[in-house]
């Protein structure tokens, strides 16, 4: 199952376009589904998410595919602050029940990263749920230690969040549409998208290097 997660992630331009080739219109409800469940379910923080709004932006300035970026940037948006919510909501209502939840005798969801959130909120603040769209994992469970703080939802949660999702699906799908016609880009896409996830893990390893000497 790793393996082809991996290959998935690796080669997610290929596989998109058989995607839309085999399902037409309704890859916009895939493409939905992937981001909700990447940032509404605490247990599911490994799905792809900026290499993949990158190539569906690459794939939108391609009229073969026939995919709109603009329905594309409304619908994801939704589908980024719908999952957020619906994360905050379990965390709110869940929260230190479901920390204590196993499977196959392994906690459900790993407390490592709860704690490296929480860790990110004390630093960043409000401002953490903005800046952890564009780190993996973080944003996954940044709406979950929302939810289990209890963090005032219309005041500061809600209107960070949207803002933290528009700038994240905007961003990431209008470089894939503007860069991804590049040639050296459409000729060396892996390359391209292992650079995107090393970019967006940077601040996580920096943070953990910094944990890591001052320790020592």
């Amino acid at each position: 199952m790793i393996s082809q997660l991996l290959d998935f992630i690796l080669h997610i331009n290929e596989h998109l376009t058989v995607m839309v080739s085999s399902y037409g219109t309704y890859v916009y409800a895939i493409l939905f589904l992937i981001i909700f469940v990447e940032t509404g379910l605490v247990i599911m923080p490994f799905l792809p998410g900026d290499s993949l709004l990158f190539a569906v932006g690459a794939l939108c300035a391609n009229e073969i595919n026939h995919l709109n970026i603009f329905y594309i940037i409304g619908l994801l948006i939704i589908a980024a602050v719908t999952g957020d919510n619906c994360n905050y909501a379990i965390g709110r209502y869940l929260g230190e029940n479901i920390k204590g939840w196993n499977f196959r005798n392994k906690p459900l969801v790993k407390r490592d990263y709860i704690e490296k959130t929480e860790s990110f909120f004390e630093k960043y603040g409000t401002k953490a749920i903005i800046m952890a769209r564009f780190i993996p994992i973080v944003r996954t469970f940044t709406p979950f230690v929302a939810g289990v703080g209890h963090m005032d939802y219309k005041r500061k949660f809600l209107p960070y969040d949207i803002l933290g999702g528009t700038l994240w699906i905007t961003s990431m799908t209008v470089s894939g549409y503007y860069f991804g016609q590049i040639d050296w880009v459409k000729n060396h896409f892996e390359t391209v998208v292992i650079l995107i996830v090393l970019i967006s893990i940077l601040p996580m390893l920096i943070t953990y290097l910094k944990h890591h000497f001052s320790k020592k």
